[in-house]
């Protein structure tokens, strides 16, 4: 199947899934069960404990060369694994043609999935890298991580991190460099995330600090609608509790799949502001790109992770979009567009400047505003 054939494929399937739950979600959260939920995601429980994941976005094979087929790859790219004892790997992506006498950034992405669904392979998150290779253009590295709840976090953390390290070994030529790797500024490296994979890129980057990653140069994170929660419900989880894509309690069963049995909501892995291990590090973190949009029932925790980042010292570039929905990237070839921009410019220019598009204003002034027409959780802050 191509490509193009298997955007469509995926898409549709993704609309199902929206379109048969819709009708079970327009009831209050404390009438749902976990079956339902488990019917909404396509998943069930095997006999030995782990899942069946039933509703399969296609996935598909990496393209290593131009074989001219039609349409014509607008990038490369090709599997790596880490460890001859693993599963885990990374799938790399390059411009398809190059420049010859420039190093590329190099951009570490991890995919979203709710820490429990897909895989780099997956064709949406596939054709998102090949978009990024291309237009930024950059040496991407898409991170195959392990899923819940078969391994609960922080695995997909600690995988997270061994593609740092392999990308460390990798600028140190420990054990030979791969040829596509002489295109990577080991200088300029990213770590981007969409939903669960922001949350995994914030968690990462936290722990990669402990580390000597050196000639690594980690020179910034991009959050696209960052997966992450609470115990106490947020005014937008409030307002879009029956949202056809992150209905709140869909997101209470995946967070019951997602953390170790013994901890809550309020754990630093799903609530990043609640305080937890990575105080004093915080300010530590290179420059931060926050992007969400006021129709995502997660927004407001993007809202405060981007002030309590603010308040910690961060450099925060941000845009909140009224409207939207979670995903929309996916799905809207502006959306995706206007996001690919954003990034372009985060990623390619250097600490300290400022965009006419892309806020870098006192949050305190300018999205207070925001939110005050929004109604958002820091409406009354």
């Amino acid at each position: 199947m191509d490509n193009s054939k298997a955007t469509k494929t995926s898409l549709l399937l993704f609309f199902c899934v929206c379109l048969c739950s819709s009708s079970s979600w327009r009831t209050s959260e404390a009438q749902h069960t976990w079956q339902e939920a488990f019917k909404v995601l396509g998943i069930s429980w095997n006999p030995n404990g782990t899942l069946n994941r039933e509703i399969q976005i296609p996935m598909v094979d990496p393209t290593p060369y131009d074989d001219s087929t039609t349409p014509a790859p607008t990038a490369l790219s090709q599997d790596i694994y880490l460890s001859p004892k693993s599963k885990a790997y990374v799938r790399l992506y390059i411009p398809l043609n190059p420049p010859k006498n420039k190093k590329l950034p190099l951009v570490i992405y991890l995919h979203g999935g709710d820490f429990v669904l897909f895989s780099a392979s997956t064709v949406i998150f596939h054709n998102f890298c090949n978009d990024i290779a291309s237009q930024f253009p950059a040496v991407v590295a898409s991170v195959e991580y392990r899923l819940a709840p078969e391994n609960r976090l922080p695995a997909a953390y600690d995988d997270a991190l061994k593609a740092i390290f392999w990308a460390r070994d990798q600028a140190l030529g420990t054990g030979g460099r791969d040829p596509w790797m002489e295109y990577a500024d080991f200088s300029k490296v990213f770590l981007l995330g969409s939903s669960a994979g922001a949350n995994i890129v914030y968690h990462a980057a936290l722990r990669a600090l402990d580390f000597d990653i050196r000639p690594l140069q980690i020179k910034g994170l991009l959050l696209n609608q960052a997966y992450f929660g609470g115990l106490q419900n947020t005014q937008s989880e409030i307002r879009l509790k029956d949202d056809p894509y992150v209905a709140l309690y869909v997101n209470h069963v995946l967070w019951s799949l997602a953390l170790p049995r013994n901890l809550n909501r309020d754990h630093e892995f799903c609530n990043p502001i609640s305080g937890g291990t990575y105080q004093g590090r915080v300010n530590r973190l290179p420059k931060v790109y926050i992007k969400g949009d006021f129709g995502d029932p997660l927004v407001d925790r993007s809202v405060q992770l981007a002030q309590f980042l603010y308040n910690n010292g961060v450099t925060i570039y941000y845009r909140f979009n009224a409207g939207g929905f979670h995903g929309i990237e996916l799905q809207n070839k502006t959306a995706a567009q206007e996001l690919y921009d954003d990034m372009k410019y985060f990623v390619n220019n250097p600490f300290g400047t400022s965009h006419e598009d892309i806020s870098d204003k006192p949050l305190y002034n300018d999205m207070k505003n925001i939110v005050l027409s929004t109604g958002s959780a820091y409406a009354s802050s």
